[in-house]
């Protein structure tokens, strides 16, 4: 009787430390992702925004053919990822692809349309960081939380809380402070002028009504299909290229014929391209195993980094006590709208 108890309490105590590590597992695995995404995102728009702006002999390289880049290496890396999830079996990745992707051919389509509003998304950043300063466009492009709650209780009928409502009124506030024109801008008007700093915010705004349509469009597919995330993010990256390419021959055709596709192309461009082929996964990485408050403070984390870097290193910005008030009104919103309470109250719906 007694060694049956204590075999029992040997198997309780078993089972409590494999929860215990898969809990350590989950919480390491959650914290890496999102430091990843602070790093995914303050590094691309820093690293973006120096190769637009930095001055060298020849021509630059062109937007369009980095996004093109961008979408095949997402493809060969969620190729990658499917193989890993097929135990490394070349033929059940040959199967699944073949099931997945090419048996379902209307499936397939339905990413035609979220994958070419994310290509002109991806142009329009290149756009508005060869017109703004990255501190700037961090805190502005923020309004992309607007835009896919608002598509969100459209195409998805989601119910938002009291908090989500407020969050969105000081989110829009925290930007137009931002965007206050001040004293300081007077003197970044002599490097930019005021045509190209209006380019730059309207790249930026368009760019957050494509992300928040486009994001919420994906979504209801993934919710009404049974398709993995990478199978999804391959025929995104299948459909984004084709688009991509098509960009590439009817805006910079004359250019690529007279110098190459690859033009201009140097180290810290690989580097952009590379990391924004890695924002699509890093974000699905973060979905799976982060929070939407985890997911915030790393957002506000990389607006202090840009701003600080761009101040320090790319000295293009010059903060403004007007500007740090948008910003922590900006990172407050973003908190506030991740933030679920307890006592649930009666969600609004509008």
């Amino acid at each position: 009787m007694y060694s049956a108890r204590r075999m029992s309490n040997k198997l309780k105590n078993k089972k409590k430390s494999k929860e215990e590590k898969s809990e350590e597992m989950s919480t390491n695995l959650k914290y890496l992702s999102l430091g990843i995404l602070v790093f995914q995102t303050t590094s691309l728009v820093l690293t973006m925004r120096y190769s637009r702006t930095l001055k060298e002999e020849g021509p630059r390289y062109l937007s369009s053919t980095a996004v093109v880049i961008a979408e095949l290496l997402k493809i060969l890396a969620c190729v990658l990822l499917v193989y890993k999830d097929s135990k490394c079996n070349l033929q059940t990745l040959n199967r699944v692809l073949h099931d997945e992707i090419l048996n379902k051919p209307m499936e397939t389509l339905k990413l035609a349309i979220p994958s070419g509003i994310y290509t002109l998304q991806n142009n329009l950043l290149y756009v508005a960081l060869s017109n703004l300063d990255a501190a700037t466009y961090q805190v502005t492009y923020q309004l992309k939380i607007l835009t896919t709650a608002l598509f969100s209780v459209s195409m998805l009928s989601k119910k938002l809380g009291v908090y989500q409502w407020l969050s969105l009124v000081i989110l829009m506030t925290g930007v137009a402070f931002v965007q206050w024109p001040s004293d300081s801008q007077a003197t970044a008007a002599k490097e930019h002028s005021a045509g190209s700093q209006f380019v730059g915010l309207i790249a930026v705004l368009i760019a957050c009504f494509s992300s928040g349509f486009a994001g919420v469009y994906f979504e209801k597919i993934l919710k009404e299909t049974k398709q993995s995330v990478w199978i999804r993010n391959i025929q995104l990256g299948f459909f984004g290229s084709i688009f991509g390419m098509m960009g590439v021959y009817i805006y910079d055709g004359e250019q690529v014929s007279k110098n190459g596709f690859f033009q201009g192309y140097n180290k810290l461009t690989w580097i952009v391209v590379v990391l924004q082929a890695l924002g699509g996964l890093v974000i699905a990485a973060v979905i799976k195993y982060a929070d939407n408050i985890l997911k915030g403070f790393a957002t506000s984390l990389s607006i202090i980094l840009s701003t600080l870097i761009s101040y320090f290193w790319l000295q293009d910005f010059v903060p403004t006590s007007v500007f740090f008030f948008g910003a922590v009104l900006v990172i407050a919103a973003t908190f506030l709208y991740g933030y679920d309470p307890k006592p649930a109250g009666n969600p609004i719906k509008a």
